[in-house]
């Protein structure tokens, strides 16, 4: 049995197409396999990284097998007491192409697994790999150390990587005409006479004439000689200077709601919510600025660890942390310069006057400003079945459609499960989350 396994490798060091495949095929089932235990973490492990597996069979190479009922092989049995020479052996009974493994138990079951150990950084790439803030565009030079390089004309010295070959040329070129540097085309034809002449009966009549002929040949190419193709003076480099960068500078408002109406399975839900929005921001963007807003009848603009682990409730006015976004928007974030995003989770249970207070707010003031808004509802797992019709929902969540059906950058996703956390959050943060999200 012969196993045909491509190894060779390209010429600047890359794989070929099977290892590549092979390669594609591993990442596909350890990303599934991270997507899936994110679910099950707890809210302060949820960006460690961790021991992942994979079955056996997602990183077999394929190859060809001979069918064990079909073909006709020689074998050596050294030992044996049951044939002699000349004997014929039967085939093993079952058909062509049959599998030729045990027979299967009767109890258990299992598979194989290959396992994978994956740090914090590792695990974060996978877990967010295709995943960005939608509409990411207002750039600003405020802050920022990052440099690029620059055309900034020619110099005369340089490295030999920034050889300027056409700037160079162009004053070869122009130094061979000032000084008249003589062209290999004329002293070919110059050449030529000369031995047209020498090859001529009258030669010793236009001796004169032949001796002046060489003399100018020769005074030809002792210029050429000095007037040299291409002279260092010529040489020209490609100078570059370095200027700031600019960088889209974003900010990122988590309004939760920690009123009464949200239990701990409904807080619980909304932190694991937010821990991944935080992980995410932080894996992926350098500046992006977070500000967390805790909202009960009042809302009020708190430190990480407040956001995540206070233990304070109250009653129920959602448009209050709306309002408390728009101060400090005014205060430290100008449109102008900074990318505005806000993630709102809440239960939708709300004051019947105040969903259309937030309407107002929404649809005049919050998302002319805003890049992207998400809200994220929390329900109750017996609610699911109940509100798989998005037109059905809690006075929140049927409020807030006419702002979804006005404006493409706001979505509206519903949560009742641990296991829906990240799926949803991949869709409002996929690439060209706001259109798909919108759709």
């Amino acid at each position: 049995m012969h196993h045909f396994i491509d190894r060779r490798q390209n010429p600047k060091g890359k794989s070929l197409g099977n290892r590549q495949r092979f390669i594609r095929r591993a990442r596909a089932y350890i990303k599934a396999e991270v997507d899936r235990a994110i679910a099950s973490r707890k809210v302060a492990d949820a960006g460690d990284g961790g021991t992942v597996s994979i079955p056996m069979g997602g990183i077999d190479e394929p190859r060809f097998r001979n069918a064990p009922g079909g073909g006709t092989r020689r074998h050596v049995l050294p030992g044996n007491s049951s044939y002699v020479a000349g004997d014929r052996i039967a085939k093993p009974e079952g058909k062509a192409g049959s599998g030729g493994g045990r027979e299967a138990s009767a109890q258990g079951s299992g598979e194989d697994q290959f396992m994978f150990a994956l740090d914090r950084e590792e695990f974060l790439d996978l877990l967010f790999d295709d995943l960005e803030l939608p509409n990411l565009a207002k750039m600003t030079l405020r802050e920022m150390n990052a440099v690029r390089p620059v055309r900034a004309g020619f110099r005369t010295v340089g490295i030999p990587a920034n050889l300027n070959v056409l700037r160079t040329m162009r004053h070869s070129y122009s130094r061979r005409l000032a000084l008249k540097r003589p062209s290999e085309s004329e002293l070919e034809a110059l050449r030529a006479e000369v031995r047209d002449l020498e090859g001529e009966d009258s030669y010793l009549r236009n001796r004169s004439g032949v001796e002046d002929l060489r003399n100018k040949l020769v005074a030809l190419e002792r210029r050429r000689r000095w007037v040299p193709y291409i002279d260092p003076i010529d040489v020209r480099y490609s100078n570059f200077q370095l200027e700031p960068k600019p960088k889209a500078n974003a900010v990122m408002f988590c309004l939760m709601d920690v009123s009464g109406s949200m239990g701990e399975r409904e807080k619980d839900l909304a932190k694991r919510f937010f821990v991944l929005l935080h992980l995410f921001l932080q894996r992926r963007y350098d500046r992006v600025d977070l500000v967390f807003v805790r909202h009960t009848h009042e809302a009020e603009e708190v430190d990480e660890e407040t956001f995540f682990y206070s233990q304070e409730t109250g009653g129920t006015v959602i448009s209050s942390a709306l309002v408390k976004m728009l101060e400090i928007v005014k205060d430290r974030y100008p449109v102008s310069d900074w990318n505005i995003y806000a993630a709102q989770a809440s239960d939708g249970e709300n004051l019947p006057y105040d969903g259309p207070k937030c309407c107002q707010l929404l649809n005049e003031e919050i998302m002319p400003k805003c890049q992207y808004y998400a809200y994220v509802e929390i329900l109750d797992e017996r609610e699911a079945g109940i509100f798989s019709d998005p037109t059905n929902g809690a006075a929140q969540w049927r409020a807030l459609r006419a702002v979804d059906e006005r404006w493409p950058t706001f979505a509206m996703k519903r949560i009742a499960r641990r296991g829906d956390i990240y799926p949803v959050f991949r869709e409002l943060f996929a690439r060209d989350g706001a259109t798909a999200a919108a759709a």
